[in-house]
Parts: structure tokens; C-alpha cells; sequence
């Protein structure tokens, strides 16, 4: 099973550098140098385009345009948004207490805190498959929900996901967002992980921690995955817009910021 999906990602890979190359690929076309069947190019299609990178067409696909990402940041900017999500997740590890045990999401931020949780007795669940390439303290213990695998933020979604999560009651929740704000409280750009993200705040019984860089604060992504009321503090940097912030304080949210911005 773990060779079947790693080919399918290569193949999808291969498919989005086509398309990358071509803007329109056609199914056929696809099949023939990939050496596989129409079907197997539409289901690919189908999968890509619920990912929100290609738009399917009469006939083939196409890439919707900025939807890979790939760098629209200068190197210099990525370094510094590189060291302000580092600084993120080592002030949020600093929380974590021995013999916790924690939700994260599937986060890029928020995965990162077990890289600064030194050396301490946790348990973590999580959606991330991410972790899986990790090298983490024998004194960690993971328990990878398991799920569809979303092939582009390698998490984990679905019902399985879900169920598993349901059974489990954690001290404390780290969860990264696509935006946040005092109205609509927290959303995603990934529509498969709203309800993961919404049974783990559910299921935290103590506080609840918003990884969010400042491009973050006030903005609204696509979809919503949990109530402000759900959400006790937000770590952020010291760039996040302050009107946002004092709003988010007054619906009773702490703002923590976080060191080396």
C-alpha cells in the first residue's frame, strides 16, 4: 500500500510539472507518456483538482494559475518567514508540560514545537504525516490518526481520521490556520480538514493554542474550522495587525508574541 501511494504521488507530481511546462494538458496525452491507462489520468484530475491546483477541462486539465506557490517570495523573505515560523513554534513549545498529551494539526508550524519540547514525556496525536520523517525524542510517543492522505500537505483526512480522534482527549491542542479573526474565528484552505480540525478543538480539554504568523491575523481563508470561543491563545509575531489583535483580545483571546521576530 505504501508503494502504491508513493507512485501515485510521483505520477501526480509528473503531472502538475506537465502542466507547469503546458498550461493545458490533454488525458490522453498523459496516459501515453505516463504509461497508464485514461481512467487512471481522470482520477488523478479528479483528486489534483479537489486540491485546488488544476481546473479539469473538456478533454484534459490545467493548472490554475499560483495555485503551486513556488516561491513568490525572494530567498531573503522566505529566510525571514522561515525564522519567524521557528520562533513560532519554539515559544509554543515552551506550554507543553511533561506528561502532556497534545493535538496538531497538520500544521507545518505547528509540527515544528516537537522539534523544541527538549526532553520531556508526551504523547501526540496527530494528523501530520510529516512526523513520520521526524527525529524526535524516544520519549515521545505519536499516535498518527490515520486517514486519507491528502497528498499535498501530507495530512491525514476523512472519517477515520475523525473517529480516531473522537476516542482520544488531549491536555492541551497546537493548531496552525489559514487565517484567523475575532468574527469568523478560525478557517483553512483545505476543505477535508475542517472537521479534523474542529473534533481536536472539541476534544482538548485544556487550552487551546492558534499558531499564526502575521499574514494570518485578520484574514479569513477559505474555509471555517472552528469558533473563536473555541480558541484560549494565539501565538504570533510582532508584525500582526494590532486592530485585529485587540479585537481578538476582546472577544477574551491572549495574544502571545513570540521572541526573535
Amino acid at each position: 500500500m505504501k508503494n502504491a501511494k508513493g507512485l501515485v504521488f510521483k505520477r501526480q507530481q509528473a503531472i502538475l510539472k506537465y502542466l507547469k511546462e503546458n498550461k493545458f494538458a490533454k488525458t490522453e496525452d498523459l496516459a501515453k507518456l505516463l504509461n497508464t491507462s485514461n481512467i487512471t489520468i481522470r482520477r488523478d484530475f479528479q483528486n489534483l483538482e479537489n486540491e485546488g491546483v488544476i481546473k479539469r477541462r473538456y478533454g484534459g486539465a490545467e493548472l490554475i494559475e499560483g495555485a503551486l506557490n513556488e516561491d513568490p517570495y525572494s530567498n531573503e523573505e522566505n529566510d525571514a518567514r522561515h525564522k519567524i515560523k521557528e520562533s513560532i513554534a519554539k515559544k509554543a513549545a515552551e506550554f507543553i508540560e511533561d506528561g502532556d498529551s497534545i493535538f496538531i494539526n497538520s500544521s507545518s508550524t505547528a509540527i515544528k514545537i516537537l522539534d523544541y519540547i527538549q526532553d520531556k514525556r508526551v504523547v501526540v496525536i496527530t494528523n501530520n504525516g510529516k512526523i513520520l520523517g521526524m527525529n524526535l525524542s524516544s520519549k515521545v510517543e505519536v499516535i498518527l490518526t490515520g486517514g486519507e492522505v491528502y497528498g499535498r500537505k501530507q495530512s491525514m483526512v476523512g472519517d477515520i481520521a475523525t473517529q480516531i480522534i473522537s476516542k482520544i482527549t488531549a491536555t492541551k491542542c497546537f493548531m496552525g490556520v489559514s487565517g484567523i479573526t475575532s468574527n469568523s474565528g478560525i478557517s483553512t484552505s483545505v476543505l477535508q480538514e475542517t472537521t479534523v480540525n474542529m473534533k481536536m478543538l472539541e476534544n482538548c480539554n485544556g487550552p487551546t493554542f492558534i499558531l499564526a504568523d502575521s499574514s494570518k491575523i485578520g484574514i479569513h481563508h477559505n474555509f471555517s474550522s472552528g469558533d473563536i470561543d473555541k480558541v484560549n491563545y494565539v501565538i504570533t509575531d510582532i508584525n500582526a495587525n494590532k486592530e485585529e489583535v485587540k479585537k481578538l483580545e476582546e472577544k477574551g483571546v491572549e495574544i502571545i508574541f513570540s521572541e526573535d521576530n
